[in-house]
């Protein structure tokens, strides 16, 4: 096996190490919330596939799995080897600049976005971020990515931070514009390219479907349910769509 691979295989080590870490903590975390039926004190607790728990649950038990398949294959391919012997993992400046703005972009989306931010505006934007600063591995685009969502971060939190703030919805309107600029550029500067086509349909379409899962599907708690977006597709549901299926 080459070099460049065996670098590749021992970074997969790491990354799929800190992830399964991550994985078990937040499984850990959502065990707290009740997921089995029963009674506490006379009072009925909800059904097992009503809990909150259930779509957390689904989503880092399949991270867990996903993340042991890669050290398997790390492991078999050598990447646990190169890992830890002497010659280390071979980082530049440009994988340095990669990791800390891909760590910087899932930060803010957790700490400043999704509190704050439309579901659906957040996530596409990320979703456009990723994609469009990353797919080609250009500097240029990795750093423009990265700010775009960290200033649609530190907005929300500059203008939002007490929870009590967080149905406003100048957040989500700063947001929704950043995400369409961003998707607008990915389209003009990618033009004949086919990910620049599919990248909308995803970033609208993959946030949009969970929601709407979470929400109506297996009744969870949704972030900010009163934010620009996600508050007119509830309303209507309820107002507009169920009463036609009900009567």
């Amino acid at each position: 096996m080459d070099d460049d691979k065996l670098v590749m295989r021992a970074r997969d080590f790491w990354a799929s190490t800190l992830l399964i870490l991550v994985s078990l903590f937040f499984i850990w975390r959502t065990l707290d919330i009740p997921l089995l039926g029963g009674a506490d004190n006379a009072v009925k607790k909800v059904e097992w596939f009503n809990s909150a728990a259930l779509v957390p649950l689904g989503i880092f038990t399949g991270l867990l799995l996903l993340s042991i398949s890669l050290l398997m294959r790390s492991i078999r391919e050598g990447g646990a080897a190169r890992a830890f012997n002497s010659v280390g993992l071979g980082w530049d400046a440009a994988e340095a600049l990669r990791f800390t703005t891909l760590m910087l972009i899932f930060i803010v989306y957790i700490v400043a976005l999704v509190p704050r931010v439309d579901f659906i505006n957040a996530s596409g934007l990320v979703i456009t971020a990723l994609i469009y600063g990353y797919h080609a591995g250009q500097r240029e685009r990795m750093l423009l990515a990265t700010a775009t969502v960290v200033v649609a971060g530190v907005f929300a939190l500059v203008l939002h931070f007490p929870q009590s703030e967080w149905n406003a919805h100048g957040d989500d309107w700063f947001a929704l514009v950043l995400w369409i600029a961003l998707t607008a550029l990915m389209l003009w500067t990618g033009r004949g390219e086919r990910m620049a086509w599919v990248t909308p349909m995803i970033a609208i379409g993959a946030p949009l479907l969970l929601i709407c899962a979470m929400a109506f599907a297996f009744r969870q708690n949704v972030p900010n349910r009163s934010s620009l977006i996600f508050s007119q597709i509830e309303y209507h549901y309820y107002v507009t769509l169920r009463p036609l299926w009900r009567d």
